[in-house]
């Protein structure tokens, strides 16, 4: 049973959402937005430099818009730094710090699509979420394995589209049970990498294993850079390229031991490349510190909307470009079962590590990771005593509590400069840096995640949001949900739920059948449907 009320006009206007302003240089057509993101991969490209990987497709790509050599993102695993893109906002400032967790972030928090959507947007995502938290129906027009800006109803509706390639995961790369091996088998032996050929970071002992799990990833970047092309060709089909912004870019760093998971470079710096025709000069490189997370506000700002000024992103490409930044900044928490925490700013040219728990070790054990050969192969010659040099630095029994390490002449950072007299400045000037930034953000990860879930669910529970309010003025229903931070839906469909195209409500509506209802927020429960009576 609802209630419904006549209301004065002047009502009418009211929203679940607070929309942020259009840009002033809002471009006359929109541009549409593609994001092709991949799992698990550092920059191990041709265009970047390396001369092992054998990526044609991406290549080219690059020559066609702007790479951006110093790409990276704000946490070295998936979840933490999805987070931080779908929101705009550092993780660890939302709670979603920790790997594999359902948070609550804050009432003022969106998935940056709803303003997409609120602007006329059709919004798809195929098909990956893991925000640590589940994706509202707010968020997407689709979001599922099927979802393409294709399934827009009206052609010239401008879209951003999301697709998530799966090849280059860490799962595919381990290939535990051999269930992946099928994934390969379409390249051909000049596209197969040599594990002789392969150039080892210093830190991994030099064995077959070890190489063999190499070149398989480095495999798996190939098949990747073949599906990558499959979607550019579909935008071509389309007649669609010269009006879509198409951003290139991993979640983190290579999915090998002290790669993901770490707060190196091997496990933050990203590939990212981005075309634009028309506005990005092609076959340029930028140099300026970026990361992934900063693709959230510049979607807006080149949609013509004004980023909400509780982003902590920046505008990283378009007219109104933010200036740039000296440090960019990441975070390592709770992983899977394993807890630690670090803290890190990276500049130009240094990196810097602040380890909370010095008294673990780095090589803490974390079950997912163990599967992978490389880990098995580096953990027998550990306890074989037979490491030596850089190899052996990663199973110290304790951390170093404050690292510092020189990117130009020691881009493995198997070099500890953070008791180097003459590099004290550097130091103390960086740990002010993360001094200041976790400050600024407001860092949960300083409250235990136990204490954090209280704060976020005092009962235990999730709290469910509001059932929306709804108001009748003649053929017209406005709706508003008395939950902070909460967004309304509508849909007209019936049938299966969990197929139901959800229309985000940002204005009155017209009443129709089977019209209903439903309000959602961030890190709560749905509300239960309001079906709306015909008249």
């Amino acid at each position: 049973m609802i209630k419904l009320s006549c209301v004065v006009a002047a009502t009418m206007g009211l929203t679940a959402m607070v929309l942020p302003a259009r840009a002033a240089d809002a471009p006359a057509k929109p541009p549409n937005i593609l994001w092709i993101s991949t799992e698990d991969i550092s920059p191990d490209l041709r265009y970047y430099g390396d001369e092992y990987a054998i990526t044609p497709n991406l290549d080219r790509f690059a020559a066609q818009g702007v790479r951006f050599n110093a790409a990276f993102s704000t946490a070295p695993v998936c979840a933490p730094s999805r987070c931080s893109i779908i929101t705009g906002m550092y993780a660890s400032s939302v709670g979603g710090h920790h790997m594999r967790s359902d948070v609550v972030p804050p009432s003022f928090v969106k998935c940056f699509p709803e303003y997409l959507r609120a602007k006329g947007y059709f919004c798809t995502n195929n098909a990956k979420t893991d925000y640590n938290f589940p994706a509202p129906v707010t968020a997407w027009d689709e979001c599922n394995n099927q979802a393409h800006w294709r399934h827009r109803p009206d052609k010239s509706q401008p879209f951003f589209a999301v697709f998530n390639i799966m090849t280059t995961h860490e799962g595919h790369v381990m290939n535990k049970d051999g269930q992946h091996t099928h994934l390969l088998d379409s390249l051909s032996p000049s596209e197969r990498h040599d594990p002789a050929k392969a150039k080892l970071p210093s830190y991994y002992p030099d064995t077959p294993k070890v190489r063999a799990e190499w070149a398989r990833y480095y495999d798996t970047i190939t098949l990747m850079d073949k599906q990558f092309a499959a979607f550019l060709k579909q935008l071509d089909d389309d007649g669609l390229a010269e009006n879509t912004i198409v951003c290139f870019w991993g979640d983190h760093g290579r999915c090998l031991p002290r790669g993901k998971r770490w707060p190196y470079d091997s496990g933050l710096r990203v590939p990212l490349l981005v075309r634009w025709p028309g506005h990005l000069e092609p076959g340029s490189v930028r140099d300026d510190l970026v990361t992934v997370m900063d693709l959230a506000p510049t979607s807006l700002s080149v949609a013509g909307i004004t980023p909400p000024s509780y982003m902590q992103a920046r505008v990283i490409f378009g007219p109104s470009k933010s200036p740039d930044p000296q440090y960019v900044f990441a975070t390592r928490d709770r992983m899977d079962e394993t807890f630690d925490m670090m803290r890190g700013a990276r500049d130009e040219r240094f990196r810097y590590i602040k380890n909370f728990h010095p008294e673990l070790p780095y090589a803490q054990i974390v079950k997912y990771g163990e599967v992978a050969p490389i880990m098995q192969e580096w953990r027998r010659l550990n306890a074989e005593h037979k490491l030596v040099g850089p190899q052996a630095l990663f199973f110290a029994p304790t951390k170093s509590p404050e690292e510092l390490y020189d990117e130009k002449s020691d881009p493995d950072e198997v070099h500890n400069l953070a008791a180097d007299p003459q590099y004290a400045g550097d130091l103390q000037r960086m740990r002010i840096a993360v001094e200041k930034w976790m400050t600024d953000i407001h860092d949960l990860g300083v409250i235990p995640e136990d204490q954090l879930k209280k704060r976020m669910r005092p009962t235990g529970k999730k709290d469910i949001t509001a059932e929306p309010q709804l108001a009748m003025n003649g053929n017209t229903i406005a709706a508003t949900c008395p939950t902070e931070g909460s967004s309304i839906a509508y849909t007209t469909e019936s049938g299966n739920r969990r197929t139901t195209h959800w229309h985000l409500y940002i204005r009155p509506v017209e009443m129709q059948k089977n019209l209903r209802f439903k309000a959602v927020r961030l890190g709560y429960e749905d509300s239960a449907e309001i079906s709306v009576p015909r008249k």
